[in-house]
């Protein structure tokens, strides 16, 4: 990725600081820190610093001053400290430092650190430097990870894409945009650019059209970064509930706009009780396409980033039936293979876009998988994967745009009748979706294949599992 350089700023030397940040990381793995506790860290004193420089209010005894300070005898302990008094503050500081230690085991390491950090002025760096690199660090700690870092990190240009379609803040009515599993924040803070961006310096009264961003995050690390991830983006007060969005209490709030990639799986198993569900049942991903239309008003609008076992077998049979007479499922993009490696390799996802409140007449259904190679750390997602998508989805956010199969040059924008999808059983996989290209002689890689094995096998056991308890009950 590139942009993090944030050039000479008032004679300021050019400083790269994301890739500057994060190649400090290797040589603190080397004193016991993995990439995560090393981002946790880097969370802590980043916050510190910028709340020197915008002078904002915090604890006695724990600015950044006081850190800088700190004899190098009593450095680790003071640090310890200072993290155990801001944990009890209230607001976004509490919340950012609620689960907060030092991973630190020398002080030299830490100082190293605070150098580091101390040789930039963050407030007199563009906004978007001080966010890209930021975004750098996530997007770093979710390649070295890999193994579940589908709760860090969701390819920017997906989610630029699927913004870009939706258009947060373009209707009147837009107020609350949300996120039900938010990890670091990516969907609300592309929400929030492209509505600053599109929408507020057009309003002629900016202050009646600020739209409010509420997300979700279960597991406390992803939801800390994703708040400092929305302050650094320039959001007042964000909000990311440290709650399970599908077996904690039910939202009591509607919002006009929800962007999500739910996680994926069957494992946990046991279906939540939500009287206001269709259906019972441990799958993950229909218990929060659930949970959206639940937590949409009337009018509201989602995307929805599902796996392909949302579209055949009981899965499908599950979540359509419903689905279609609750909300018009006006569009459904066939992501390409590999659009989450190297995370996932192999699992074949899409997006559902819909609209609470009108059942389903019909369903364009876009296949950017056909003829495409498998997406691939090496080969990413770009926006031009996209970009004809975005045009045959047209300016309407909410699906009615004039829409025509010839809007895509090569058979990848089709349309098929909510009759048409009731013949198939409610399964979209049996509809003739796929555009009319070959993927030529090409071999699918293994890692793709096994992936899909492992997906029917998922689907399989929930199968299982659903006989056992009707046998059962």
């Amino acid at each position: 990725m590139s942009g993090w350089t944030a050039g000479r700023l008032e004679g300021e030397l050019v400083v790269d600081v994301g890739r500057t940040l994060w190649q400090y990381c290797h040589t603190l793995r080397h004193d016991g820190m993995d990439y995560g506790e090393y981002l946790d860290q880097l969370t802590y004193l980043l916050f510190l610093k910028m709340a020197d420089e915008r002078s904002l209010d915090l604890p006695l005894g724990t600015g950044w001053g006081e850190l800088v300070a700190s004899a190098d005898d009593r450095l680790l302990s003071s640090y310890g400290r200072m993290l155990a008094r801001l944990k009890e503050s209230d607001g976004l500081v509490g919340d950012i430092f609620s689960a907060s230690a030092s991973a630190f085991s020398h002080a030299e390491s830490l100082r190293r650190v605070i150098r580091l950090l101390d040789q930039v002025k963050w407030a007199s760096l563009p906004s978007d430097v001080q966010a890209d690199a930021f975004e750098y660090l996530l997007e770093q700690a979710a390649a070295e990870g890999k193994k579940g870092a589908g709760q860090y990190f969701t390819p920017r240009a997906l989610i630029e894409s699927i913004v870009a379609c939706m258009r947060p803040g373009a209707l009147a009515t837009d107020r609350l945009v949300s996120d039900p599993a938010a990890g670091t924040g990516g969907f609300l803070v592309a929400a929030h650019m492209w509505a600053e961006t599109n929408i507020m310096t057009a309003s002629p009264n900016p202050t009646m059209r600020r739209l409010k961003y509420h997300g979700t995050e279960l597991v406390a690390r992803p939801r800390r970064l994703g708040l400092m991830n929305l302050m650094l983006h320039g959001v007042n007060e964000p909000r990311i509930d440290h709650a399970d969005a599908i077996y904690g209490d039910p939202s009591t709030e509607l919002y006009d706009v929800i962007l999500t990639n739910p996680p994926f799986g069957a494992k946990g198993g046991q279906p939540p009780f939500r009287p206001e569900f269709w259906a019972r049942t441990g799958i993950k991903q229909i218990n929060f396409a659930q949970h959206v239309v639940h937590t949409l008003r009337d009018g509201g609008r989602a995307a929805i980033v599902l796996p392909d076992n949302c579209f055949f077998g009981d899965g499908a049979r599950i979540l359509w039936p419903e689905l279609v007479q609750r909300c018009d499922v006006h569009t459904v993009l066939r992501l390409p293979v590999g659009t989450f490696a190297p995370y996932t390799a192999g699992t074949k996802t899409n997006v559902v876009f819909l609209t609470k409140g009108r059942p389903t007449n019909g369903i364009w259904i876009y296949d950017a998988r056909s003829g495409m190679q498998p997406a691939s750390k090496l080969r990413p997602l770009t926006a031009n994967t996209l970009a004809e998508f975005e045009v045959c989805y047209g300016p309407d956010p909410t699906g009615m745009s004039p829409r025509d199969r010839d809007q895509s040059s090569v058979g990848r924008w089709n349309a098929f009748s909510a009759a048409e999808l009731g013949k198939c059983g409610f399964e979209p996989d049996r509809l003739p979706w796929r555009a009319g290209t070959k993927y030529g002689n090409q071999r699918t890689p293994a890692g793709f294949l096994l992936g899909d094995i492992l997906i029917d096998l998922d689907a399989a056991a929930e199968d299982v599992r659903t006989l056992i308890k009707e046998l059962e009950d």
